[in-house]
């Protein structure tokens, strides 16, 4: 029986001309043709952001990761959600950092291994900067502090209240 797992891909900024290439990517990924609703990307002009849910086999975040992070002027993220057999994971791409990969918990949190802290210590010895260097390369901070800006601008949509009934 195989796992299904389920995730999202948030494009936060892609040229125009790009566009039906990512789609195509992601859907030939995932099986079945995909269609993103495009919107303008207010912090970089003459580019477009969307997002879309995914469900599938495990690992299926990484191949959507692995089909998109050729394009330089790409600015992504793709989640895949933790289940009861795999652990989850999240991809960040900025065309000036490349692609960062880090496990993540059901709660979506950044799992940083034991083997990862360890290495981080020996390689800064008993200098403190130097191991806030390797933590932060760990955590992803850089992706995070480069994606912030594009993510932000997310609050900008309308709201959508869903009232219970009954």
């Amino acid at each position: 029986m195989v796992a299904i797992s389920r995730g999202a891909v948030l494009i936060h900024s892609a040229p125009d001309a790009l566009r039906p290439h990512v789609e195509w990517a992601i859907g030939s990924t995932l099986g079945w043709p995909v269609t993103i609703d495009w919107q303008t990307q207010p912090v970089l002009a003459g580019s477009w952001r969307g997002e879309i849910s995914w469900s599938g086999p495990s690992g299926m975040g990484a191949a959507i990761a692995s089909a998109l992070r050729g394009w330089e002027h790409l600015r992504f993220e793709v989640t895949e959600d933790a289940t009861a057999e795999f652990d989850g994971g999240r991809w960040m791409h900025t065309p000036d950092l490349g692609i960062f990969y880090a496990q993540a918990d059901t709660a979506g949190n950044i799992v940083v291994p034991e083997n990862r802290i360890l290495a981080a210590i020996e390689s800064a010895g008993a200098n403190t900067v130097e191991l806030h260097r390797e933590l932060n390369l760990a955590l992803g901070r850089a992706w995070d502090a480069e994606l912030e800006p594009f993510r932000s601008c997310q609050d900008l949509n309308p709201v959508v209240w869903l009232h219970r009934v009954g």
